[in-house]
């Protein structure tokens, strides 16, 4: 009898990549070999963009020249301004954003050009695009003008000051900025997985990334952080509650947000920067309370079930802070892993073979058909 294949591709190599890697057990990530305890906080979401999609970290000369194509590349064509009104009446943040991606391509000029030259143009474009459409797309819906990007400041900073409508402090942008890098690539998860079978096809650079976002929407991906930022909000009282409320919801067989991954087996190493940052939030805000419910519940997962938080789970809180709304989390995972999706998509088209597993079938066999009256 053949042996099943694991479920949920569990350790299957999928694909050979250069872009990033995870030792699970040593709870270890690198971007291109550089280990993200040592570039978190050193370098620019813009340089992380250079390195994830060119495969280098810039040149003083390289980051100015990509930060010129990132100014030039922000803005988006008719089409998605057209939609805008509409798609803003429809569903979830996700599902709205998703559509307009998509629609990004009718007005993008290497649209239908292949070329690995014209995937990186349409990389960049994506990543410069998508918060401009994130922070509009919030305006439309709260009847809020958007300021007009500041060209003092980068990504992470002009994105804090179209979504609140006020300039960042310089250190609540370098923290998001963090954020960021932090979130720019994770080797083969759903959503790049997603991505990478699309591209395979030989389809085009935007039909791979509105399938990325459409898996990144679930909640067992990227959905997390928005579900954890709901938990915390649901507690109420003091710190002190958040034992019970804890010990509650697991007595009661519900599963706890944040915490665990199919990688990791110890600490997922982007929540240990995401907690630091989560608490000098706290001190810059005065508002403690939403670091001291994260602390307690960690420790009290911990101790209940040995399970360490992820990247989802410091994330709430960190956004919370910075003055994020909650149901906009996920799509704020889409801005920063738009530069991983990207250069995943750009390697599939470098090396390309059609993705195509094969399948267990468990269904009956040797059936035999008969008339419609004698079944």
């Amino acid at each position: 009898m053949a042996e099943k294949s694991p479920r949920g591709l569990a350790d299957v190599v999928a694909a050979s990549t250069s872009i990033s890697d995870i030792d699970g057990r040593a709870g270890r990530l690198s971007y291109r070999g550089y280990d993200i305890h040592d570039i978190a906080g050193r370098i620019s979401f813009e340089e992380c963009v250079h390195l994830l999609q060119r495969g280098t970290l810039p040149t003083q000369a390289e980051l100015d020249g990509l930060t010129a194509e990132l100014a030039e590349g922000r803005q988006y064509g008719s089409v998605a301004t057209t939609l805008l009104p509409y798609v803003v009446q429809s569903g979830t943040p996700m599902e709205a954003l998703r559509t307009l991606v998509s629609s990004l391509a009718i007005d993008d000029p290497d649209a239908s050009d292949a070329s690995i030259e014209a995937d990186r143009r349409k990389a960049t474009r994506l990543v410069a695009q998508m918060p401009v459409l994130v922070a509009t797309y919030e305006g439309q819906r709260s009847g809020r003008e958007v300021p007009d990007a500041d060209p003092e400041l980068g990504i992470a900073g002009n994105f804090l000051l179209q979504i609140t409508g006020e300039r960042p402090a310089p250190r609540a942008a370098e923290i998001f900025d963090e954020c960021l890098v932090l979130h720019a690539d994770h080797t083969m998860n759903a959503s790049t997985f997603t991505a990478r079978v699309i591209a395979a096809t030989l389809s085009d650079m935007h039909s791979a990334i509105t399938g990325a976002m459409g898996a990144l929407r679930g909640p067992l991906h990227g959905g997390a952080n928005e579900a954890v930022m709901k938990t915390l909000t649901s507690i109420e009282g003091e710190a002190d509650a958040v034992d019970q409320f804890v010990r509650d919801e697991l007595a009661a067989g519900r599963k706890l947000m944040g915490f665990g991954h199919r990688v990791y087996k110890t600490e997922d190493p982007r929540a240990t920067h995401l907690r630091r940052m989560s608490e000098e939030l706290a001190e810059l805000t005065g508002n403690r309370r939403y670091y001291e419910f994260s602390r307690r519940m960690e420790q009290t997962v911990l101790d209940e079930k040995g399970l360490y938080p992820n990247v989802d789970f410091f994330a709430a809180s960190v956004y919370h802070a910075l003055g994020i709304p909650t149901d906009l989390f996920t799509p704020v995972f889409a801005i920063s892993r738009m530069s991983g999706w990207t250069a995943h998509v750009i390697e599939q088209h470098e090396d390309n073979r059609l993705i195509r597993p094969d399948s267990d079938y468990t269904g009956p066999h040797d059936q035999q058909w008969v008339e419609i009256s004698q079944r």
